[in-house]
């Protein structure tokens, strides 16, 4: 057998090895694995199309026969309670309880058709949503004005026209963002504690005396990383799919891309992991600084809530991290069926990141 194949086959054994570790410990599972799931879980069951619901509490002598209160009570966002004393709905709205304290009753109105005062009680504490619950009514009460004044003069007239298209989930944002979440765990976690370990140990050393060569290390150990993750992959990706209509606009052919796509992301992860090993004393200093690394990405990469709604100059920044680029990388090939060539500029982001932090990492290794 020739060098070269002896070190492939090195490389495999220790991946192997390493595989076997990782699904042994129970932190990698929880974090590469269980917890992305758990998220995708939650967030995938929160349906997009579903407006907001405001709480309006009934003021005690209300009109509760009226088409008003009837056109009020069959719109989605609101939900009215049941009126109780007023001393109660004035605390449970200063307590932000309640989104308002709704008041509907007849008068007078002109010639002999029917007119109600409807009067919407706020406060400070609901001030952020005070807005959403008003303008709900005066469009219930413009369904019911329609009905009433069917020939009504207008100074416009509006018409909606909607294109075609496909529906875009709370699923096809999160599910991106959590596959970025594992890799970023999985890369760095678990790669700086296990080689860190196996230096410890002595088992780095004792290789060194073998013909295994540096090389075939880092590579067995990116390989039992690339299996982890494509085990990863297949399951967030299947429950995401067939539990929660998760869009792979392609179907087979866009879930290859995400998998090639992928493996900047390991790279990039995994050389944050090795430096990490590398430049640490003892095992406590690993955790403060791959938090370091990690937690800062996960707050502003778009994981949970989009980028944009970030300041402008925070924007920047976070466009340029790594994990930024991936997720939206992700995101653009399931939801819009790009392809991995159309992303110049994501796959030129990664690929500089790739080129900076691997001498780092070949550099940081160290055998004890």
């Amino acid at each position: 057998m020739s060098k070269p194949a002896r070190q492939f086959k090195a490389a495999f054994t220790i991946s192997r090895y390493s595989l076997l570790a990782t699904l042994r410990s129970p932190t990698s599972v929880v974090f590469s694995l269980l917890f992305p799931i758990i998220f995708i879980v939650v967030f995938g069951s929160i349906n997009p199309g579903k407006a907001p619901v405001s709480k309006l509490a009934m003021a005690a002598g209300s009109d509760t026969g009226s088409m008003v209160f009837k056109a009020i009570k069959a719109v989605p966002g609101i939900k009215l309670l049941k009126s109780y004393t007023a001393a109660e709905e004035i605390a449970d709205l200063k307590k932000n309880r309640i989104a308002g304290i709704l008041h509907i009753l007849a008068d007078k109105g002109p010639g002999q058709l029917p007119h109600y005062s409807v009067e919407l009680q706020t406060a400070n504490s609901t001030l952020e949503n005070s807005g959403l619950p008003g303008t709900m009514i005066n469009q219930a009460i413009s369904q019911v004005d329609k009905g009433v004044f069917p020939n009504n003069l207008s100074v416009a007239s509006v018409k909606v026209t909607k294109l075609p298209g496909r529906v875009y989930r709370n699923i096809d944002f999160i599910l991106p963002g959590q596959l970025g979440f594992s890799l970023l765990m999985a890369g760095v976690y678990g790669s700086s504690f296990l080689l860190f370990s196996l230096r410890k140990n002595l088992v780095l050393k004792r290789l060194r005396a073998t013909p295994v060569k540096r090389w075939s290390i880092i590579t067995g150990e990116m390989f039992s990383r690339l299996f982890f993750h494509v085990i990863s992959f297949i399951i967030m990706v299947m429950l995401g799919f067939f539990v929660f209509d998760f869009t792979l606009i392609k179907g087979a052919e866009t879930f290859m891309e995400m998998l090639v796509f992928s493996l900047f992301g390991l790279s990039i992860f995994m050389g944050i992991g090795f430096i990490i090993s590398g430049v640490v004393q003892n095992e406590n200093s690993i955790a403060p600084i791959a938090n370091t690394v990690v937690l800062p990405q996960i707050l502003l990469c778009g994981l949970f809530f989009p980028v944009d709604n970030y300041p402008h100059w925070l924007q920047l920044f976070c466009d340029a991290l790594p994990l930024t680029l991936f997720v939206d990388g992700l995101r653009k090939i399931a939801f819009e069926g790009t392809h991995i060539w159309e992303l110049p500029l994501t796959v030129g982001g990664l690929l500089l990141w790739t080129l900076v932090i691997s001498p780092l990492a070949i550099k940081s290794f160290r055998w004890e």
